[in-house]
């Protein structure tokens, strides 16, 4: 089975992405780096999936600020940049595709993949919100096209905390790119695996 794993290229003036350097740690899967460019990013991952043929998908990226790896519940159709990306794009208020739903669930297994990671000793929770920046961009990008075109496909998205070498000297929360890797790893795992989802609490009350 081919487990297609995106991760990005560095954004907001930052030296690494720790996003892409645990993709590059996680063994036996297709992995492809996607710039962190509206649009741009989309074409490059739809040119993965037509060249990898994947039965799984899983798409990563960095939420600074988070202590844990979050499994992403929802992907949302809206463009909403804080900042701008690596092209100096800031859309506003635009659709990620213009008429599509207004938000599309993950096909992956959440709450499986949040205890995959746990059990492999890795801080894990589900997220119900992947923002409005590049990475929901790339997550309802995926799940549209999951969707429309290839509706066999195990497809999600997993937010990772910052590297500890973007946060020295500052009070943020961080995690070794290897833990990363490992929770990577077993959530891949769960992905191809478990068939359903787990009935467990992973709602938040804000």
């Amino acid at each position: 089975m081919t487990v297609l794993l995106t991760g990005f290229e560095p954004f907001d003036d930052a030296a690494v992405n720790p996003s892409w350097e645990a993709v590059k740690l996680v063994p036996g899967v297709r992995a492809v780096q996607l710039p962190c460019v509206f649009g741009q990013a989309l074409e490059h991952l739809r040119a993965a999936v037509l060249e990898h043929d994947p039965a799984v998908v899983v798409c990563v990226g960095q939420a600074g600020g988070r202590p844990d790896v979050t499994v992403e519940r929802v992907a949302v159709n809206i463009d909403d940049a804080r900042i701008p990306d690596n092209a100096g794009r800031q859309p506003i208020d635009e659709p990620v595709v213009p008429g599509g739903p207004a938000a599309y669930f993950a096909t992956l297994p959440v709450k499986a993949c949040v205890v995959a990671a746990r059990t492999a000793g890795v801080p894990a929770s589900v997220s119900q919100s992947a923002g409005t920046f590049v990475c929901n961009h790339v997550f309802y990008g995926l799940m549209h096209l999951i969707a429309t075109e290839r509706p066999g496909v195990r497809g999600g998205f997993v937010h990772v905390p910052f590297a500890p070498e973007q946060v020295l000297g500052q009070a943020a929360p961080s995690m070794p790119v290897a833990m990363v890797a490992k929770a990577l790893t077993a959530i891949v795992a769960a992905a191809v695996s478990v068939e359903g989802d787990l009935r467990l609490v992973g709602g938040s009350l804000h």
